[in-house]
């Protein structure tokens, strides 16, 4: 039961550790608490949890009745109980965040030293994990991510990101270190599975993300030109950087293959749901079928998610600083730290230029800003270029199938969440097939 819906003691990290859970709640007692959380990824279902381990403080519960067809999940929750069946995340206890803190210091794969945590308070609004920001006695503040679904195998993220920090990369945030764990997993060959525990990184309060950045230049109708080139400069930056650092494979034709079926396979659930993609279904395969025929760069590990709001503007000479790397979320962990081709990267950066176009559609005051979105596009790919050497013309082919692909997924994404929306998408299907027929 190692793959597929399994009995996913493949799903968690191993644990930090606390002396607080002497009280801790039963497991009837934590569904009903754990179905409320943000990060309770079955939402609609009534969970059926089950305890696997409860090492060095931290709870790992398996819930084996999420929404079909999702298969068991597993969840880190360290949690005290209280009086009267109340029950506390250990999250938000500044002491059980200081363990955690000298359990990632002490873990071998760690980078530079959180030290003592003096304060710590929980970020709010995220969606899946929970990430606390840490004053340490150093004075530098830190941010720790303490995953909540796990998974075996490395998090992208963390390899990522600890990869780029090690090569000395300042485009992203400087990386502390990260924990790793061990649970039991019945499904496994050895029985045991492994993973990411909790991340920790260089904590960057108050800056603007570029998709901010970059709408509030077109609403102005602010050139955002030099901007965009600069992006495209660093990106490239990152994806030399990540060359060398993490092993590169040579596209072979299996690998060329594999990815060409996964469009293919979007194409067909978009045809099936969006009557406007069925018209363009032939064209936009003819675009697929080039690719596959065309050479492709060698193939290493990439953002694999890449839009404007993964960006931050740091100020001074730093420049853009680009944030989780985990990869496209509905992709297995697995296939996400797989070596893929830069030019995915390139056209998620290209998508989100027409996305700015496409919101201030939407304005209360709609603004036009296609001409703005055209040149930001054209000078992010002349720095990209700049940065690479490489002549991007040479793989037009190729790039017009990610960007197709992304765009593909998109308008999926848009009928199913935001019909009003379908448009942007839909208008990029329309003239990427028209330029590749010419």
């Amino acid at each position: 039961m190692s793959d597929g819906a399994r009995d996913p003691l493949d799903n968690a990290p191993g644990t930090p550790s606390t002396p607080a859970v002497i009280d801790a709640p039963d497991d009837r007692a934590l569904e009903a608490w754990i179905a409320d959380r943000r990060w309770y990824a079955s939402k609609g279902s009534v969970p059926r949890l089950r305890t696997i381990s409860t090492e060095d403080g931290t709870r790992l519960v398996l819930d084996e009745a999420p929404a079909a067809p999702a298969a068991p999940v597993l969840y880190q929750s360290p949690v005290t109980g209280g009086p009267e069946g109340t029950i506390t995340d250990a999250t938000t206890d500044t002491a059980w965040i200081a363990e955690l803190a000298s359990r990632i210091d002490a873990d071998p794969d760690s980078l530079r030293p959180i030290g003592q945590v003096t304060a710590a308070r929980v970020l709010t609004g995220e969606q899946s994990n929970t990430s606390v920001i840490c004053d340490t006695a150093s004075g530098e503040r830190v941010i720790i991510k303490v995953f909540r679904v796990l998974h075996h195998g490395d998090n992208p993220d963390v390899t990522t990101q600890l990869a780029l920090s090690a090569a000395g990369s300042s485009r992203v945030p400087q990386v502390y270190g990260a924990l790793r764990g061990s649970w039991p997993d019945a499904g496994r060959p050895d029985g045991t599975a492994t993973g990411h525990l909790a991340f920790a990184q260089e904590f960057l309060p108050g800056l603007e993300d570029a998709w901010r950045v970059a709408l509030d230049d077109a609403r102005g109708r602010n050139p955002f030109g030099d901007r965009a080139e600069q992006l495209g400069a660093a990106l490239a930056e990152v994806h030399r950087t990540l060359a060398t650092a993490l092993p590169t494979v040579p596209a072979d034709p299996d690998r060329r293959d594999t990815a060409v079926a996964t469009m293919h396979e979007r194409l067909d659930t978009a045809a099936r749901e969006v009557p406007a993609v069925a018209e363009h279904a032939a064209a936009i395969r003819a675009v697929y079928a080039r690719a596959a025929t065309v050479p492709w760069p060698e193939l290493q590990r990439i953002h694999g998610d890449l839009h404007l709001g993964q960006v931050l503007a740091a100020p001074g000479s730093r420049g853009w600083v680009f944030l989780d790397f985990e990869g496209e979320p509905l992709r297995p962990l697995a296939e996400r730290s797989v070596p893929d081709v830069t030019l995915r990267d390139v056209a998620g950066m290209l998508r989100s230029f027409d996305y700015v176009a496409g919101a201030l559609a939407h304005d209360p005051e709609p603004v036009d800003a296609g001409e703005w979105a055209a040149d930001a596009r054209s000078r992010f790919l002349a720095g990209y270029e700049h940065g690479t050497g490489a002549d991007l013309t040479a793989h037009r082919e190729l790039l017009d199938a990610f960007e197709l692909d992304k765009a593909v997924y998109e308008v999926v994404y848009e009928s199913r969440n935001r019909p009003d929306w379908v448009g942007i998408p839909l208008a990029a299907v329309t003239r990427l097939v028209a330029r590749s027929g010419s």
